[in-house]
């Protein structure tokens, strides 16, 4: 019976709109994030993906989850994302902190030299906005990296 609905699901509606209702039955909304196994579990349905997607996690001054928004879709290896289009989206939420998260489709979780440089420019970019990046997660298939456990945020 289940595997009926599924196959129904999926030949209703795309990917994206089954991931979006996967997110709103998560009840992410109002979570408090403590660390980025948090954000793991949130955003489990990007990790076998093919393609690349840049996601943003805006949180108020709980830390608590306001929106979880697709900030870009990219190709198999990379996306490209600009410091704009997450503040835009972080000032609309009245966020006081965001996390940043991305999938590797190859299952990797070893930040990129851009990573690394994304990173860089969002960190920057929000202290000149008054705004914190508690983190940059890479989300693979069985495991993620944390710049902020890594001590390079």
């Amino acid at each position: 019976m289940f595997d009926q609905a599924v196959k129904e699901l999926a030949q209703n509606y795309s990917v994206t709109e089954l991931r979006e209702a996967l997110l709103s039955l998560v009840k992410v909304k109002g979570q408090h994030i403590t660390k980025a196994i948090d954000i793991k579990s949130i955003l489990t349905p990007y990790a076998a993906e093919e393609q690349e997607y840049f996601l943003l996690i805006t949180l108020n001054s709980s830390h608590e989850v306001i929106k979880i928004h697709e900030v870009t879709k990219g190709l198999l290896n990379r996306t490209l994302v600009h410091p704009r289009e997450i503040f835009r989206r972080a000032l609309l939420d009245n966020a006081a902190s965001i996390i940043v998260a991305h999938n590797h489709p190859s299952g990797s979780v070893d930040p990129s030299p851009e990573d690394k440089e994304i990173t860089t420019l969002i960190n920057e970019s929000a202290r000149l906005m008054g705004i914190t990046l508690l983190d940059h997660v890479i989300i693979g298939a069985d495991n993620y990296y944390s710049f902020r456990e890594d001590d390079s945020l």
